[in-house]
């Protein structure tokens, strides 16, 4: 066994008993390379990880390389879900030097950390233009034994370049209608408006985009921005990237007709899009919406939650498929034959008909991913429900795909606000008690006394890396939609903690935000994006979260931090919206006000409970909701707001003026609809 034995990342204990002498990221590793006069090989990847788990396989598993490896370089292997800093940093330099980049990622570095020769998955014999990892490893060692100097230029070289790149994220002004609709025109031109979705293969769910999109509806009436969304969502929901038997979606599509998809399933991904599929259902009353909403819902809590009360990060892509190999989808897939073993002749054809399975396959081996395919007309519902049922069954009896069962801080946040919101929308009060038992967990295990966040925990035990950016601010944004869901303002309270470590440890002097403290580990460089990719960047995420806190406490230092965040979504909204997709929702909330709701009354009152309700279904740009008895002190938005004639009211403002108090649910909605 190397030295990951001790590692809680179940990626990094995936390569325990490599025959490789992996190091994991730290000052000892980079000093052994010091002493010993090596180049350090960098390795960085994820337990859900397809292409981590094939090299791992041809070359880690291989003897010859592992013993090469070995006698010239310091091996270090990183999880990039447990430090997203180090994964950062060196994916820029990737993406620089390359054009492009991906897990596994392969980087060869100096002692002193800096990066001189790049690459993402290389097989262990040349094949496509790719040279075999043997190949580059000599490359790698000739280049150092006899061109030591030209390496250090190199690498100093790509370290200065990437110290000047931080230069364009210059504050702009607030982003207003013009930023929003050249962002939505960006978003029209590259729709794809036969098969939803933006851009062509692979193809990845915008959620953030959606949200945006949704936002901008709401706030504007635009109906096109309705449109791109509802049929994304439709066509996400009918495809194969949607498990359409057991709920949740996968990574993403390889193909753009949202068929095949790539198999592995995260925790941020299924929280994302189960609040996008909520709000949908808000804005249209979609049945397709609502179901999607709860199975995916149903899925975090069904397979994700740990016995601590958080959620694990994914669900693998592979495994055994029955003979011992293990394989991308197998879990998943069928083929007619396997249909018809499980249900009869008779059931099997309806199944293949009804998810488009076909005799040709449409993955490998003439299996297929089960689709819901559009024009199949009236279906008997309880015969669906039946073969469903006894699909699971039978699924169920298939080796399951492994689960990366670490608790991240940042996507349990996303859980936390999907789950207490679609809780609260289909009055499944189950969801929400999963979101509080989810939040009580990253306080008591993640969270200390002053506000500061640890990166992951595992098995109810907090890990060694520092919170980051993206930590802070999805955690916030957890707890700020727990509070306005529960009415219980302890969680104001947690994300005013949180949000106040933002400010004095993430906030440049110019108003940027950084993605690790400023008492976090030095590394090449400060790492610095604010744009949204697989997750809301953290700079966006701190947007969204400093502009809700000020709503409930009308903190100016929070108003104005987030404002200044929001100058480089204007920068970026017409070039690039769709990886700033959290940024223009959080300013379309910014646009709105957002309005600020306080329902007063007593708890257990239906008139209270009713106009809570309708608060809460409001579709107004990131609008935050107050509720408690007279009295109360736990949210400064109930401060002297009183009931009327003894009946529960509720108060409306926006941008300083608030509308007369109300105790009639109809007149409290049309407050809150667009110009209201």
């Amino acid at each position: 066994m190397n030295r990951l034995g001790d590692a809680t990342s179940p990626y990094l204990l995936q390569h325990a008993d490599n025959p490789v002498d992996w190091w994991p990221w730290g000052a000892e590793a980079f000093g052994e390379a010091r002493r010993r006069g090596v180049p350090v090989l960098l390795s960085v990847g994820y337990s859900a990880c397809h292409w981590c788990h094939v090299m791992a396989h041809e070359s880690f598993e291989d003897e010859a390389t592992a013993a090469y490896l070995n006698e010239h370089f310091v091996s270090v292997k990183v999880d990039r879900e447990e430090r997203p800093d180090v994964d950062a940093v060196y994916m820029e330099a990737v993406q620089a030097a390359t054009g492009q980049g991906g897990w596994p990622m392969t980087v060869f570095l100096t002692a002193e950390g800096e990066p001189f020769y790049f690459g993402t998955y290389f097989p262990p014999r040349a094949r496509q233009g790719m040279p075999a990892f043997m190949e580059v490893l000599r490359g790698v060692v000739a280049a150092w034994r006899d061109r030591r100097e030209e390496v250090a230029d190199v690498a100093g070289r790509i370290v200065r370049d990437l110290a000047d790149r931080g230069a364009v994220y210059e504050a702009r002004a607030l982003p207003g209608e013009k930023e929003m609709g050249a962002a939505l025109l960006g978003l029209t031109r590259e729709y794809d408006a036969r098969r939803g979705g933006f851009g062509g293969a692979p193809k990845f769910p915008p959620s953030m985009a959606l949200e945006f999109l949704l936002r901008h509806h709401a706030r504007t009436g635009a109906e096109g921005a309705l449109q791109m969304a509802r049929d994304t969502c439709e066509a996400m929901a009918r495809g194969g990237i949607y498990d359409q038997l057991g709920g949740g979606f996968a990574r993403y599509s390889v193909d753009r007709e949202w068929v095949v998809p790539h198999f592995e399933k995260m925790l941020y991904d299924n929280a994302l899009l189960a609040r996008v599929y909520a709000h949908l259902w808000r804005a249209t009353g979609s049945d397709l919406a609502r179901r999607v909403a709860l199975e995916t819902a149903d899925f975090i809590v069904g397979e994700l939650a740990t016995d601590e009360g958080g959620f694990a990060s994914a669900l693998d892509a592979d495994s055994d498929d029955g003979s011992g190999r293990h394989t991308e989808g197998a879990y998943y897939v069928w083929t007619p034959e396997q249909l018809a073993a499980e249900l009869g002749e008779a059931d099997g054809k309806f199944a293949a008909d009804y998810f488009g399975v076909t005799d040709e396959g449409t993955f490998e081996e003439g299996a297929s991913v089960l689709q819901l395919p559009q024009g199949g007309g009236v279906v008997d519902a309880a015969r669906v429900a039946s073969v469903r049922e006894r699909l699971l069954g039978a699924r169920a009896r298939r080796a399951r795909p492994g689960r990366d069962d670490k608790v991240v801080a940042a996507w349990n946040g996303l859980a936390i606000a999907a789950l207490a919101e679609t809780g609260a929308y289909f009055d499944r009060t189950d969801l929400v008690q999963a979101a509080v038992d989810a939040a009580d967990l990253l306080v008591r295990v993640h969270m200390d006394g002053r506000g500061r966040l640890t990166r992951t925990s595992r098995d109810g035990v907090a890990g060694a890396n520092d919170g980051v950016l993206e930590d802070y601010a999805d955690v916030a944004e957890g707890f700020l939609a727990l509070a306005s869901v529960t009415g219980e303002g302890v969680w104001l309270d947690f994300a005013g903690l949180l949000l106040d470590s933002v400010l004095h440890h993430f906030t440049g002097d110019d108003g940027s935000l950084y993605d690790t403290a400023d008492d976090a580990e030095t590394l090449i460089r400060r790492p610095q994006d604010p744009t949204d990719n697989a997750t809301p960047s953290g700079w966006t995420a701190a947007a969204g979260a400093l502009l809700a806190y000020a709503a409930h406490t009308g903190a100016e230092p929070h108003r104005s931090a987030a404002e200044r965040a929001l100058g480089v979504v204007g920068a970026l909204a017409g070039r690039a919206p769709r990886f700033i997709g959290w940024g223009l929702a959080v300013a379309e909330a910014a646009l709105d006000g957002p309005r600020e709701v306080a329902v007063v009354g007593d708890t257990g009152d239906p008139l209270t409970a009713e106009l809570h309700r309708t608060a809460l279904l409001a579709a107004a740009p990131g609008a935050v909701v107050a509720v408690g008895e007279e009295g109360a002190g736990e949210f400064p938005l109930l401060y002297r707001r009183a009931t009327r004639g003894g009946r529960a009211a509720a108060y409306v403002c926006r941008n300083f003026v608030c509308d007369a108090p109300t105790s009639d649910p109809r007149t409290l909605r049309s407050q809150l609809r667009p110009g209201g």
